[in-house]
């Protein structure tokens, strides 16, 4: 038995493992009367500190306006798994009548290189590694993923991709509950809120100014738009909306988008016999499911365990009793680890699964719906909006020209239409 008996385990923290173990914290002052910018991006998750770095780093004065601190939304809660790809890339390329590989094959790595640049030229610690296994639950899953191992090995990359066995499969992740898996080297993991802090440290270096409290009440739209917080404005010739799965500022933004619940356990630091059986390679697993589970360990090797659930609350006590029966199907001698830390977050999750870039006002624009995959898509999807201010819209345009679909009644009656969706999906993903 690793820690305590249930009995005697304390109630997981209600915040989550990354909070607790960020470098510093964050200290931006509250906004406070009227600033003038080049742009003001509203949000300070990935999107809105990659777009405000990706500008700061070609001479523009941006203001970064935050409701609440840096990182504080799906940016800083979640699985911290860097995966290749772009949710949808299939509809993209038959909307552009043009064949898939011709149009992603640099564009899925864009994100990791970004990544990768950053840490490395403003030395951020982000416990950023490399090693991703992608796990097999049906004989489908093997299928797509003999496939996908076929096209990346054709793309002659820098780093390992093979299918393992089940056999190899067991040996290395200590579960036999799978049928095979496909390692990937070029995707990773990393710490998703040092991260994000590092880089709005490195946008602040360069003269972006932040201010977190600074909840946006309304834009008063014209040739120069006017943001207004409670307590201040700023006037910017472009803004931009990055809030995700938070956004509920423009109405024409709503319906557009889900807000699907996504949750995580972290038990207390295992024992280094423990992590040489379950995960010697230190690799981020996650299967193919909709309603999928995902797990990695930290830096200080405690096992980071999510899944979506279909519930609405943040009551630890809910997460972990979920989360732990989850786990212990995978690792029965973790059944009565402590855990530490229980949390969630909302992702943000489009119809058609297209991340959705646009205008709401010629000056105005949005990106949002990274579908799971917005560690690497969103530091993207920065550069394509920072392109895009600078008049340069062709990578823009592949994606706003893909329209959202609207479900009525989707933002009034998010919870119950979300529901219905997960039961779908948990249904199909039986199948």
């Amino acid at each position: 038995m690793i820690g305590p008996g249930r009995e005697s385990v304390p109630r997981p923290h209600t915040g989550s493992y990354y909070a607790a173990s960020r470098n510093d914290a964050t200290d931006y002052g509250q906004l406070s009367g009227e600033q003038r910018a080049d742009i003001c991006v509203i949000g300070a998750g990935f999107t809105g500190v990659s777009t405000a770095l990706h500008l700061a780093e070609r001479g523009y004065k941006v203001t970064v306006l935050e409701a609440n601190k840096v990182g504080w939304g799906a940016s800083g809660r979640n699985g911290g798994q860097m995966i290749a790809g772009i949710s949808g890339e299939q509809r993209i390329a038959r909307q552009m009548g043009r064949h898939v590989e011709e149009v992603f094959r640099e564009l899925r790595w864009a994100g990791h290189r970004i990544i990768r640049e950053r840490v490395e030229k403003y030395a951020i610690q982000c416990d950023l590694k490399y090693g991703y296994l992608d796990v097999a639950i049906k004989p489908r899953h093997l299928r797509q993923q003999e496939a996908d191992c076929a096209r990346l090995q054709r793309d002659n990359l820098p780093f390992e991709v093979r299918m393992l066995s089940r056999a190899e499969t067991a040996a290395t992740i200590g579960t036999d509950a799978y049928l095979g898996a496909l390692l990937n080297m070029g995707n990773g993991h990393l710490h998703p809120l040092n991260l994000c802090a590092g880089e709005a440290r490195a946008a602040v270096s360069l003269g972006t100014t932040i201010h977190e409290a600074s909840p946006v009440l309304r834009i008063e739209h014209g040739a120069t738009a006017r943001v207004i917080t409670e307590h201040g404005a700023v006037s910017a010739d472009t803004v931009i909306l990055a809030g995700n799965a938070y956004h509920t500022l423009e109405h024409q933004l709503r319906g557009i988008m889900f807000p699907v619940n996504s949750f995580i356990i972290a038990t207390e630091p295992l024992p280094a016999e423990t992590v040489a059986r379950i995960n010697p390679r230190d690799l981020a697993v996650c299967d193919p499911n909709f309603v999928l589970e995902y797990f990695r360990l930290s830096a200080d090797k405690r096992l980071l365990f999510g899944a979506r659930l279909n519930y609405a609350g943040d009551d630890p006590d809910v997460i972990q009793k979920s989360h732990r029966a989850k786990m212990a199907r995978l690792y029965p001698e973790l059944a009565d680890v402590r855990i530490d830390y229980a949390w969630g977050g909302k992702i943000g999750v489009p119809i058609n699964r297209v991340p959705q870039m646009g205008r709401v006002a010629s000056n105005v624009f949005y990106c949002q719906g990274y579908s799971g995959h917005g560690v690497n898509v969103t530091h993207l999807a920065g550069q394509i909006l920072a392109d895009a201010v600078a008049g340069t819209m062709e990578r823009f345009d592949l994606f706003a020209n893909v329209k959202p679909v609207r479900v009525p009644g989707a933002y009034r009656f998010a919870g119950p239409m979300m529901s219905l969706g997960m039961l779908y999906y948990r249904i199909k993903d039986r199948l």
